[in-house]
């Protein structure tokens, strides 16, 4: 079949990008592994508008019941993976391409329009107890997780922009703080460097190689060596954030639009377009800076409305004539 849109992912961004698709009465195929996005992990929520507590389980449910109730214009392949993007019937000058997306089960779907949100993924230290723990007091989201470990000590993995602004994240509410920074200096903003060198709370660990996250049921510990005495060291804490980087999902587009230093697709945030006409992205992929759900869901939505503005003028229609022959 033959769709109008073809939504690659089914966070926030996807599911956001699939309602309001269905909403223009575009025929759309989305394409995920499972609903929920990276918040899946997360135990409780607190920063998703309309729900003071919600559990990344219970939100993905709500996501996929959100893209299911519009079976007729919606279609979900879920458990696929999208494999390759490539680029069709881009012989006439006159005439915008086509895509077909190829799935890792080997099946093909053409599509006039592309929304990119596969998202990221984050990057981990790759020591044991860290995948064992996941969700399980090792976090990857300071702004999603924070509020979940007042009253406790933490231990926050990384030195860079990142890790700095978890720090700045956990004050109002872990006891101790611990910042385990791999070479000798951090390399965040000196200003926000010298707010949590300032604090009582913090005590920054350098030259710290992590190890192991400790911990049966959840996260009991954190155990590292000491680069410059190879002394093997244990902190209590009740959490762990890794605050290392992320790596965008954009392996599949690398030959099609613009990615940026990072990895990143590069968007025009007014609309979500790529440099690619016909491929809109949002949410964790893009290059844009607040990695959030709820922002995530905005940037989808501004995205969908363009790419149904892209259609309408591909086919030579007005806005009013698609809701003359609507109504």
């Amino acid at each position: 079949m033959n769709y109008d849109y073809i939504i690659l992912g089914g966070g926030p961004a996807g599911v956001a990008a699939a309602v309001y698709a269905a909403r223009k009465q575009m025929k759309t195929l989305l394409i995920t592994e499972s609903f929920g996005g990276q918040s899946i992990v997360s135990a409780d929520i607190q920063n998703w508008i309309g729900d003071a507590h919600i559990s990344g389980l219970a939100l993905a449910e709500k996501l996929e019941n959100h893209v299911r109730s519009f079976p007729d214009m919606v279609d979900v392949k879920i458990g696929e993976r999208a494999v390759s993007i490539q680029k069709t019937h881009c012989t006439d000058p006159k005439r915008p391409c086509d895509f077909e997306v190829t799935t890792a089960s080997g099946e093909t779907f053409a599509g006039k329009a592309i929304m990119l949100a596969i998202g990221a993924r984050r990057r981990r230290l790759g020591i044991p107890g860290e995948d064992r723990l996941d969700g399980k007091g090792v976090a990857f989201c300071s702004t999603c997780d924070a509020p979940i470990f007042k009253g406790m000590p933490v231990a926050v993995v990384g030195g860079g922009n990142a890790g700095l602004e978890a720090v700045i994240d956990l004050l109002p509410y872990a006891t101790k703080i611990y910042l385990l920074q791999y070479n000798e200096t951090l390399k965040g903003d000196p200003s926000t460097q010298e707010k949590i060198k300032a604090h009582p709370n913090v005590e920054i660990l350098f030259n710290a190689q992590t190890k192991e996250v400790l911990g049966d049921a959840m996260v009991s510990g954190l155990a590292y060596t000491d680069r410059k005495t190879n002394e093997e060291k244990k902190l209590d804490v009740k959490g762990v954030f890794v605050e290392i980087g992320s790596v965008p999902n954009s392996e599949i587009v690398k030959n099609i639009v613009d990615l940026d230093t990072y990895g990143q697709v590069v968007i025009d945030s007014k609309h979500g377009t790529t440099s690619q006409p016909g491929i809109f992205a949002a949410g964790d992929i893009t290059d844009d800076p607040y990695k959030q759900n709820n922002i995530s869901v905005g940037d989808a939505v501004k995205a969908t409305l363009a790419a149904y503005g892209y259609l309408l003028n591909r086919e030579k229609k007005s806005p009013a004539t698609e809701q003359k022959t609507a109504s």
